[in-house]
């Protein structure tokens, strides 16, 4: 396990789902986001397309960006495929919702995929819980503090390159995804493997709980 973004490190399969605003929409829609704001006691953002939420679930299987004028919400696993890329713009806010063992929220960068998430120290990228009451343009919340852990999974991020497993074993399962996910493995022979960048990036309340001894450490 040596090597951060370019080798195999960190730690998600179902279709692409993206729950957004009707194309019926106009000027001041309202849309679901499964998020209470603004004195809401309903899910709905109550507020134009842009103050919505985006829920993402399953494979990512095109070159995609998440852009920063909307909450990203990641639902189970979401995994971008081998060859794919995930570019998030600086000030992005991503929210894991909550679940524990198979249904745990993550994002994971399989081995061959990338992740491009280059923040800046005004603008950082911030993937947190669903239940944090951060909101756009925002860098922190005020309902959560830092003892509020194992709230969602959390960023996991698999390469190819040389692990310091025991005996002659070349890849390994990621704790915390099932064997039988083959999108979980990591490790290989290539040391020159880049899995992207990370930048001014702030991973916060993650690290769900699957059982004794095995969790994912978001």
């Amino acid at each position: 396990m040596k090597k951060l973004i370019s080798s195999a490190l960190f730690a998600i399969t179902f279709g692409l789902f993206i729950s957004s605003c009707s194309s019926e929409d106009v000027k001041e829609p309202t849309c679901s986001d499964g998020i209470q704001n603004q004195g809401e006691t309903a899910i709905d953002c109550g507020g134009p397309c842009g103050d919505c939420a985006h829920i993402v679930t399953g494979k990512i299987t095109e070159n995609t960006t998440w852009t920063n004028d909307q909450i990203w919400v990641i639902e189970k696993h979401v995994v971008v495929t081998d060859g794919v890329t995930l570019t998030i713009e600086p000030g992005t806010i991503i929210k894991g919702k909550e679940g524990q063992g198979t249904l745990a929220s993550a994002l994971i960068i399989e081995k061959g995929a990338k992740i491009m998430a280059e923040g800046t120290a005004d603008a950082p990228i911030i993937f947190t819980s669903i239940n944090d009451n951060i909101a756009l343009d925002q860098t922190s919340g005020t309902n959560l503090s830092i003892a509020d852990t194992g709230l969602w999974g959390g960023l996991i991020i698999l390469g190819k390159a040389t692990g310091s497993f025991e005996g002659n074993v070349t890849e390994f399962n990621i704790e915390g995804i099932a064997a039988s996910d083959e999108y979980g493995s990591y490790g290989g022979t290539d040391d020159t493997d880049n899995s992207g960048s990370l930048k001014y990036v702030s991973i916060r309340h993650g690290g769900t709980d699957l059982g004794e001894g095995d969790e994912i450490n978001g």
